[in-house]
C-alpha cells in the first residue's frame, strides 16, 4: 500500500517530527510511506494512496485520491475534514481519541483552581512586590473545589477524564452526553439539560466536538443563565462559545472568569480584547501537548494499520454524520 503521511502546520508543534515517519518504514517496510508538508505536496501526493495519516484532507485532496480507503487523524477532532464529499464518500475516518484525556483534563483542574484560588491577582500583586493579603480575605475570593459542582458538557474520553479528576477534588459532578449513561460517581443528563443546570453549576467545561448542534452552544442566554461568580472552561473548539457574548457577560462582573485554550478564530488576533483582561486566561491551544503526544499518535496509527491490513475492525472509528 502507499500511504501518505501529510500533519503539517504553520507551527512547528503541529508537524509530526520525522523521526516518526522513519520509524513507521521501518515497522511497515512491505508498505511506502510518502511524506507531505503542505497542501500543495499533498495533492501532488495523494493520487496513488490507499492510506492517509492526516488531519487535512481538503476536497481538493479527496477528489485526487480515487484509491483513498482510509483516514487516521493524529488529534482527536475532525470537523474541519467532515465536509460533505468526505461524508458521502465510503473512505473510513479513525482518530486519536484517548491520546491527550490525561493532559487535558489535568490542564482544566489546574486553569480552575487558578481562577478559583485568585492567583492571577498574586502574580500581579508579586510583579509590583506588594504584599497582598488583606485583597484576598476582604473579598472572600478563595474558594475550593470541595463541594463545587462542576457541569462537564460532552463525556467522552476527555470529558471522562476531568470528570473522574473533579470528583477525586471533592466535586459533586454533572456530565452532559448526547447518549446518556451511568458513568460511576458522575450523573451524566442529555443535552436537553443543559439549560437546567447551568444555573446550578460553579464550574462549565466545554469537552464536546464541534458539530451543527454545539457551534455556538453557549451564547448570550447560557451565560446568562450561569451561576454568579461561576467559571467557564473550554478546551474544546473555539465555535463552542459566543466569544462576543462571553466578553460581554464578563464585563458585567457575573462571571468569575473563564479559561479558554481555544478560539472562534486561531491564532487569536493581537487586537483581541481576551489578551488584556485579568479574569481571562489565554493558553494557546497547548492543553493537549503532553512529552509523548506524537510517539503515542503513531503508535496509534500503527496498530490500526495493523488491523487494516488483517481486515479486522479499526480503533476508533469516526462517525461522520454525527460528526465524532
Amino acid at each position: 500500500m502507499t500511504i501518505v503521511v501529510a500533519i503539517y502546520s504553520e507551527f512547528a508543534c503541529w508537524c509530526i517530527p520525522h523521526a516518526e515517519v522513519d520509524a513507521l518504514r521501518r515497522a511497515f517496510s512491505q508498505h511506502t510511506f510518502v511524506r507531505a508538508d503542505s497542501d500543495e505536496e499533498t495533492l501532488a501526493r495523494i493520487g496513488d494512496a490507499d492510506v492517509a495519516y492526516s488531519s487535512r484532507i481538503t476536497r481538493e485532496h479527496l477528489a485526487a485520491a480515487p484509491r483513498l480507503r482510509w483516514i487516521h487523524s493524529p488529534a482527536a477532532g475532525v470537523g474541519a475534514m467532515l465536509f460533505p464529499e468526505m461524508i458521502a464518500a465510503p473512505v473510513v475516518m479513525t482518530n486519536s481519541r484517548g491520546n491527550s484525556s490525561v493532559t487535558i483534563a489535568e490542564h482544566v483542574i489546574a486553569v480552575t483552581l487558578v481562577l478559583m484560588r485568585q492567583l492571577p491577582l498574586a502574580w500581579r500583586r508579586q510583579a509590583e512586590r506588594t504584599w497582598a493579603q488583606d485583597e484576598f480575605h476582604a473579598g472572600a475570593s478563595i474558594r475550593t473545589l470541595r463541594g463545587a459542582r462542576a457541569l462537564i458538557v460532552g463525556m467522552g474520553s476527555i470529558g471522562g477524564e476531568t470528570a473522574r479528576l473533579f470528583h477525586a477534588f471533592g466535586a459533586q459532578v454533572t456530565g452532559i452526553r448526547r447518549h446518556p449513561a451511568p458513568q460511576g460517581d458522575v450523573t451524566v443528563v442529555g443535552p436537553d439539560r443543559l439549560h437546567d443546570e447551568l444555573p446550578h453549576a460553579d464550574v462549565v467545561v466545554l469537552c464536546a466536538p464541534q458539530t451543527a448542534e454545539t457551534t455556538r452552544l453557549i451564547g448570550a442566554t447560557e451565560l446568562a443563565m450561569m451561576k454568579p461568580d461561576a467559571v467557564i472552561v473550554n478546551v474544546s473548539r473555539g465555535k463552542l462559545i459566543d466569544e462576543a457574548a462571553l466578553a460581554a457577560a464578563l464585563d458585567s462582573g457575573r462571571l468569575r472568569g473563564a479559561a479558554l485554550d481555544v478560539f472562534e478564530h486561531e491564532p487569536l488576533s493581537r487586537d483581541s480584547p481576551l489578551w488584556a483582561r485579568r479574569d481571562v486566561i489565554v493558553t494557546p491551544h497547548v492543553s493537549g501537548f503532553h512529552a509523548s503526544y506524537w510517539r503515542e499518535a503513531t503508535r496509534l496509527f500503527a496498530e490500526n494499520l495493523r488491523r487494516f491490513e488483517a481486515g479486522e475492525p479499526l480503533a476508533n472509528p469516526v462517525d461522520k454524520k454525527a460528526g465524532y
